[in-house]
């Protein structure tokens, strides 16, 4: 897998072994647990930051999702978020950590639904950035790539970059400077990741947010869900009907940001997750 000089500088020194595959993940600062749980098609990097301002007064955790960053990737592997809340569930187990307040993006905020749904995880609060949770959702792209993934993966390399840069690119309402798109496209170079990125897209299935769709007004924390204003991945009214679900949960807009949240207006999600962590 080839790196940017950039994720060099995002180390995730420890390993954790998930049904014999490794999960990287990272911890800094001490005090009340504070986890980070990236999106597709992004790793834990996308927290670079966001994470660091909390780790005066916190212990912080971020990881990359099985398939995902620096973590494995192999033929075969399913990577899909039928799998994801069991990682993120074990992984609680391995750190010893009861009821965290955990901060989401996009699938993330599935996993994290999921695992809270799902696997019973009890959380001190939880954040959800443009999630995927509400139905229907999957670009085109994404059904192309469901129908045809053995063609695209086996790509020339210079068509699958010109894909996947011009993909990512559309997750930010500002224009990403090349040194982050390359940070954010470069697990998913090589054979290994090259085949990893039409992977993880084609194992997309609404089933999984289907699963958890009757139990979204069960989330037993406090729940806050920002959004993007220009998002142009998940249209913001998805989120409106997300916080109409769950009881007590609060809604807020991000100006001039779109999917990414964290690239388009970092200084505004730092704001209102101290506002909300008080």
């Amino acid at each position: 897998m080839t790196k940017s000089n950039a994720s060099i500088l995002w180390d995730l020194p420890q390993e954790f072994l998930f049904k014999g595959q490794s999960v990287r993940f990272g911890v800094i600062g001490d005090g009340p647990p504070l986890i980070f749980v990236h999106g597709t098609p992004f790793s834990s990097v996308v927290w670079r930051r966001i994470a660091p301002h909390f780790a005066r007064d916190r212990r912080v955790y971020f990881f990359d999702l099985l398939g995902y960053g620096q973590s494995e990737m192999r033929e075969g592997q399913d990577v899909s978020l039928g799998i994801q809340n069991d990682l993120f569930a074990r992984l609680l187990q391995h750190w010893r950590i009861e009821r965290p307040d955990v901060v989401a993006h996009d699938f993330g905020g599935a996993t994290a639904l999921r695992t809270h749904l799902l696997n019973r995880v009890d959380f001190a609060s939880l954040t959800l950035i443009d999630p995927v949770a509400i139905a229907p959702w999957g670009s085109p792209f994404v059904q192309h790539v469901r129908k045809h993934e053995g063609a695209l993966s086996g790509l020339p390399p210079y068509i699958h970059d010109a894909i996947l840069a011009a993909y990512v690119s559309g997750a930010a309402f500002r224009p990403l400077p090349a040194e982050i798109l390359d940070l954010y496209c470069s697990p998913w170079r090589g054979d290994v990741g090259q085949a990893a990125f039409y992977r993880q897209i084609a194992l997309m299935d609404q089933r999984f947010t289907d699963e958890i769709a009757d139990r979204i007004s069960t989330v037993r924390c406090p729940v806050l869900i920002l959004w993007g204003e220009e998002d142009r991945w998940i249209p913001i009214e998805r989120g409106r009907t997300l916080a109409s679900r769950i009881p007590n949960a609060r809604f807020h807009t991000v100006p001039m940001a779109g999917h990414l949240v964290q690239d388009d207006s970092p200084e505004t999600l730092v704001a209102e997750l101290k506002s909300f962590l008080i």
